[in-house]
């Protein structure tokens, strides 16, 4: 029983191929006009209606399974490109730390060009911050083995970012230019009116140049440098030519001749430093010396004599 309807289907598959044959024969044979072509355009005339209505019928789900598909694969890109940023983001983290590390470093390295050779540099990185929003003192990661000593003054790639005022084996306190106790002798430009750069009252950002002379007169824009001078014992001898801000205005408020200036130092930014310490026996160190014995209110400018002067103090 089997074997006769398998017998059977074969023999209606053979049957519809050969007239399936036969019906495409005749139809490349015959004409366009012809029977077949009648028959095929009278089928699509009766079904078009038909399959432009189901076309219509069934376009919302074939969209709706085109939204899930096309949801699906954008959430797999999705999940794909959060990982991808999450792989890259220590990544570039790092290069913008490496990046800014390397440009501070570079100015600082330029900045070793323009005058503080008498001094030996040690390169330190900013551990710690004040508390406060002023930012008006920081700590350091060299200290006393590195040869950093109090009053030792502190650079950036800026300008004068301070002085050591606490030292310790492992690191060091610097107080910013910004800090309350903080009095640096500066000079405006090329003259010679010297004048002490402090925080501004009621503005710790800014700072004030002020003492200066009578008849000094500022422009807005002139740079404001450390002069190379002290007042007494208890001062740090800045090297001369340390930039420290631009002058802005004058002061109209103080009962001395003063000069609003801003600092140049971004001091809420700052990563690596160095501290200019004295080498032995060099001129800083032997000028140090001579200003330990200074009486308080006399004091001593750095010039190109300086060494000679050093020497004489210490041969006194």
């Amino acid at each position: 029983m089997y074997d006769k309807t398998v017998r059977r289907r074969r023999a209606v598959l053979a049957l519809l191929v050969v007239l399936s044959l036969l019906l495409l024969t005749a139809y490349f044979g015959e004409s366009g006009g012809g029977s077949l072509h009648g028959v095929q355009r009278t089928f699509l005339t009766a079904v078009s209606p038909i399959q432009d209505g189901a076309n219509k019928a069934l376009k919302p789900v074939r969209d709706l399974f085109g939204w899930f598909g096309d949801t699906v694969h954008a959430k797999g890109q999705r999940d794909q490109l959060r990982k991808q940023i999450d792989q890259l983001r220590p990544e570039l983290i790092a290069a913008q730390s490496e990046k800014r590390t390397y440009q501070q470093l570079l100015a600082l390295y330029h900045l070793n060009r323009l005058g503080v050779s008498a001094y030996h540099p040690v390169t330190a990185t900013v551990v710690g911050k004040s508390p406060n929003i002023w930012y008006s003192t920081v700590t350091i990661d060299k200290g006393s083995p590195d040869g950093v000593r109090v009053n030792d003054p502190v650079v950036n790639g800026e300008g004068l970012v301070g002085k050591v005022v606490a030292v310790e084996p492992d690191g060091a306190q610097v107080d910013l230019i910004t800090d309350s106790s903080m009095g640096v002798s500066a000079r405006i430009g090329a003259s010679n009116a010297t004048g002490i750069v402090q925080p501004k009252v009621g503005n710790p950002n800014d700072l004030l140049l002020q003492y200066l002379p009578a008849n000094t007169h500022a422009n807005k824009g002139e740079y404001v440098v450390t002069s190379g001078t002290v007042s007494g014992r208890d001062d740090s001898l800045y090297p001369p030519g340390l930039l420290i801000g631009q002058v802005t205005s004058e002061n109209e408020e103080s009962a001395y001749k003063s000069v609003n200036v801003h600092p140049i130092a971004n001091l809420h930014n700052l990563d690596v430093v160095e501290v200019l310490t004295a080498r032995a026996g060099g001129t800083a160190a032997n000028l140090k010396t001579l200003i330990a014995a200074l009486p308080v209110g006399q004091s001593s400018e750095v010039t190109a004599q300086g060494e000679q002067l050093a020497s004489t103090g210490a041969g006194g």
